[in-house]
């Protein structure tokens, strides 16, 4: 839940950043003064907020050591969202390491 909330923050920070103009050194301060303007962004930040709330239950019940490298997988979610909304692409050095990062956290979550 942690995860899905977090990489659903990602994506609605994004879909409200492209909203608002490209930050340059004139600019900056109305930029900031927009982000409270532009829903997205506020619907982002309230996702981050349940999924650290996610995150501090899960904790109740996993070590941190297995939670803490678990929350990479959003960076999983983030990359895929950002293919297939957003229209990015993913070079094979990004796919690679994205392989490592699954490789890694099934290590990681692994029991003997």
């Amino acid at each position: 839940m942690s995860v899905l909330t977090s990489a659903t923050g990602q994506f609605l920070l994004k879909t409200g950043a492209e909203k608002l103009e490209k930050v340059n050194a004139s600019n900056w301060l109305d930029q900031i003064f927009s982000i409270p303007k532009t829903p997205e962004i506020i619907a982002g930040l309230c996702c981050y907020g349940l999924g650290a709330l996610a995150y501090i239950l899960l904790l109740t019940r996993v070590n941190l050591s297995v939670a803490g490298p678990s929350v990479s997988l959003t960076y999983i979610f983030s990359v895929l969202m950002g293919y297939f909304f957003f229209k990015e692409t993913i070079p094979l050095s990004r796919a690679v390491g994205l392989g490592v990062i699954i490789c890694g956290v099934m290590l990681v979550i692994w029991k003997r």
